[in-house]
């Protein structure tokens, strides 16, 4: 409860005005990308905003000039009714314009931003998303980049409000000086509204993103566990959960109702009112020496109208606004971090040929504080298994990681075929060295393009030998459609087995120098475990095998097998040579074979 606390404080802070000035530049540089759909979609504006001005100037010139005067006539009515409705048009086709290309522009703009964005999940390290909920990464790829497109109507709204205003105060000073004072005064009040409640509204809304996200990552693990919930009857506290956030996220929804029926158009439209009352007192005034001709009161009140109105919606949206930079913030926060996968400093040219591993004095850490590798030595020779035991938390997984260029290591060296592992270009280590996990994950498509995983220069014929080696052929050729059966969502019509011997498929179809195995065995039938054990003796001819081994029976006949405990080597030698010394392999042998 206490961390929720601390977070939930975190959320309720609000956006500096200044920090909200910099997330609405850093959105502006995405949009500016499109600068010629934008361009053109200003012009329109200014070009409206023009036309919007010189309508009531026609009106109020052809009223004070010839509809009070006797001199009027049929032309002259139809002449001026002809020039408003051409003006009418024009307008309607210049609005067009100005939204469809500013339609067009945030399109572009949010297309651009979402693929940055996906861009940099892609890229960053093992640990972030350790860190982070999978629910709470995609309501900022999904939620948070839709609520951005509302922005975006936000900010054509402030375009077309900027030369509304703009145009609609030249015009009421070019009709009447003092007048045009009178509606002037307002714009200070309405300025400080817009600034108490962008103070006021940030916090409502970072609050409400991080309850979305909360209830997004509920759901995310509900569905995901929802065979675990049910077996062991979660589903009311499951629920009870849910609610609890879902009540959270109305209170917060409930907050922000009330500050927007407060501060935004009601007390515009009340403003706009008093605006105008006393510019028509001041029309009216008994005491005035001249008379105000009735198409002046008309165009200033129109005027005023202009005024007021691009106000208004701005208001309106302005909950979008404070909704898009709260959404932004979040989306920055990703872009901005810097915990990317492990660096190459790669050499062009360089290889993998003969599989040969060494480690040298490797120490790791996930934290940067507790090691979790002491001091790692081994050497494996091409050709070579090496059988990696250890209970759980022992530092097995650790190595595999490290092995992999999943986490940076910075004591010690890797070296495969004798150079250093940061100097291979990562391309090289990704096509050369082949993992299997223990918990096989497949995509949503069909077997062929699982096994293949989009790799074009894979050939069907390739992926049936793969297949075909690793004994997966023979349920493969049994399905509806062979290779190109259906696959549904994480595989879940496969049993375990079938999708570890997919697994398998998939990673020898690369033909990999080197062999990393995580448990490949752990969870799969005796039966499917023989038809993969008799599988990797002939894979492992010509490659360099790293096998993680839960079931010692699985790594027997290993070369040589390291024994890890608490991050440390503590014996190290084949299956024989450890049986002999009776010490913690031995142990752990007989365990495994008394429960037989």
């Amino acid at each position: 409860m206490d961390d929720q606390s601390n977070y939930e404080s975190v959320w309720s802070k609000e956006i500096p005005v200044k920090e909200q000035i910099s997330i609405f530049k850093r959105l502006m540089h995405f949009v500016m990308r499109f600068k010629n759909e934008m361009i053109i979609a200003g012009i329109g504006a200014f070009l409206v905003s023009v036309i919007n001005m010189l309508l009531p100037y026609g009106l109020q010139f052809f009223l004070d000039n010839y509809l009070v005067k006797e001199s009027v006539t049929t032309q002259i009515i139809l002449f001026a009714g002809f020039l408003y409705a051409f003006g009418s048009v024009i307008k309607a086709v210049l609005q067009f314009t100005y939204e469809y290309f500013f339609a067009l522009g945030s399109e572009k703009s949010l297309e651009s931003l979402r693929s940055a964005l996906y861009k940099q999940l892609q890229s960053l390290g093992m640990r972030y998303f350790d860190q982070t909920p999978a629910g709470s990464i995609v309501s900022r790829v999904t939620n948070d980049t839709m609520t951005l497109s509302n922005f975006l109507v936000v900010l054509s709204s402030v375009v077309m409000s900027f030369f509304s205003i703009i145009s609609a105060l030249v015009a009421m000073f070019t009709t009447n000086f003092y007048a045009g004072l009178i509606v002037l005064a307002f714009l200070p009040i309405l300025l400080l509204i817009i600034w108490q409640y962008s103070k006021r509204s940030s916090k409502l809304y970072r609050n409400y993103r991080e309850r979305l996200s909360r209830i997004n990552t509920n759901l995310n693990e509900s569905i995901e566990g929802v065979s675990l919930i049910q077996q062991f009857k979660q589903e009311k506290r499951m629920t009870d959960n849910f609610e609890h956030e879902n009540t959270s996220l109305m209170k917060t929804r409930f907050s922000m109702i009330n500050l927007n029926s407060l501060l935004l158009s009601p007390l515009t439209s009340m403003l706009y009112s008093i605006a105008l009352a006393l510019t028509l007192m001041y029309f009216g005034f008994p005491l005035r020496e001249t008379f105000v001709p009735a198409g002046v009161v008309y165009a200033f009140s129109q005027y005023i109208s202009q005024f007021f109105n691009p106000i208004a919606n701005m208001m309106d949206q302005m909950t979008f606004f404070q909704d898009g930079i709260v959404a932004g913030k979040r989306i920055f926060k990703i872009l901005d971090n810097t915990d990317f996968e492990p660096e190459q400093q790669a050499e062009k040219g360089l290889t993998i040929t003969k599989g040969k591993i060494e480690f040298k004095h490797v120490s790791f850490s996930y934290d940067g504080k507790n090691e979790i590798l002491h001091d790692i030595s081994f050497t494996v020779n091409p050709g070579e298994t090496l059988g990696i035991v250890g209970h759980t938390g022992s530092g097995k997984s650790s190595i595999i990681n490290v092995m992999m260029r999943f986490y940076e290591f910075y004591k010690g060296q890797v070296l495969i075929d004798g150079v250093d592992i940061k100097k291979y270009p990562k391309e090289e280590l990704r096509k050369k060295l082949g993992l299997v996990l223990q918990e096989p994950f497949m995509f949503y498509g069909d077997v062929n393009s699982n096994i293949r995983l989009y790799n074009k220069n894979i050939t069907d014929e390739e992926i049936k030998d793969a297949a075909k080696t690793v004994q997966a052929d023979g349920f493969i050729e049994n399905l509806p459609g062979k290779y190109h059966a259906k696959v549904g969502e994480g595989g879940s019509e496969f049993s375990q087995g079938q999708r570890q011997l997919i697994s398998f498929a998939r990673t020898l179809v690369t033909d990999p120098k080197i062999l990393v195995l995580d448990e490949a065995t752990a969870n799969v039938d005796t039966e499917t475990e023989t038809l993969i054990q008799t599988a990797l003796k002939s894979l492992r001819k010509g490659r360099t095998t790293l096998a993680i081994a839960h079931r010692l029976s699985t790594i027997v006949d290993a070369d040589q097998i390291i024994v890890l405990n608490d991050g440390k080597i503590v014996e190290h030698g084949n299956h024989e040579q450890l049986l002999a010394q009776k010490g913690y392999y031995y142990n752990l042998y007989k365990l495994q074979n008394s429960q037989k």
